[in-house]
């Protein structure tokens, strides 16, 4: 249900907002899961086409939106479907590079928690590091649907990075070293948007390639192995969503 209809970013149109939002980083992933696995799925929003769709999944109501690439851009988002739109829950449906030896390929992340380079934490008043975590309660159900779907799952904390190609080589050697399982760009800046106002967050991602092994999904199995982890996703926002 909205609070509001129209935000800097979300002008919605025709259909609610859930109470729970999936967000991959793509629109076009967005609208390719609504019209996948939602149930009369409605568009509500195409600001700068950063699509957005409400439906339902086993009878309650979903919604999946876009969040663009970035800590900034996933906060933009995160902070208005939060604030304004009355959205309790986000969980991120994206790609992650892997670090650590014992992740493979078509692996689903499901992040803890996020160590980053990102700066975008300064923003919330701490006398010091203000840590980005997961909500257990729907890390813990997320773990469940994958065992129960037997999809191939690792927990624990992740890279989130500023930089798609960083300057220094070193950086994702120091992360592996320090045992983060994978790099991606937005899971922080969601983890520390969903704590400030209180509000739940979970970060599930698919390593689609590996940055030691030089490994990487085909095209196919991309699109396979983000069907796993959609499922997953699916599965826990039903616990969450009304």
């Amino acid at each position: 249900m909205t609070k509001s209809s129209i935000s800097a970013s979300i002008s919605v149109t025709d259909a609610e907002i859930a109470k729970i939002v999936l967000m991959p980083g793509d629109p076009l992933r967005a609208k390719h899961v609504a019209e996948r696995y939602l149930e009369n799925p409605v568009c509500f929003n195409t600001v700068r086409n950063m699509l957005g769709y409400t439906g339902t999944y086993k009878g309650r109501q979903v919604s999946v939106m876009g969040h663009g690439m970035g800590v900034p851009s996933m906060g933009i988002y995160a902070t208005e479907l939060f604030t304004q739109f009355g959205v309790e829950s986000i969980i991120r449906i994206g790609s992650a590079g892997g670090l650590c030896g014992q992740v493979k390929l078509r692996d689903v992340i499901i992040a803890m928690a996020a160590s980053t380079n990102s700066n975008y934490g300064a923003a919330f008043p701490f006398p010091g590091l203000f840590a980005p975590v997961a909500n257990y309660e729907m890390l813990s159900d997320a773990v469940e649907a994958a065992k129960t779907l037997g999809v191939r799952t690792q927990v624990g904390s992740v890279f989130t990075s500023d930089h798609f190609y960083h300057p220094s080589p070193e950086v994702n050697k120091q992360a592996r070293d320090l045992g983060l399982l994978a790099v991606e760009m937005e899971t922080a800046g969601l983890y520390w948007t969903a704590s400030a106002f209180h509000k739940r967050a979970l970060s599930l991602l698919t390593i689609s390639d590996h940055l030691f092994t030089g490994e990487a999904l085909s095209a196919e199995d991309r699109q396979e192995s983000f069907h796993e982890m959609m499922e997953v996703a699916l599965e826990t926002a039903w616990k969450w969503a009304e």
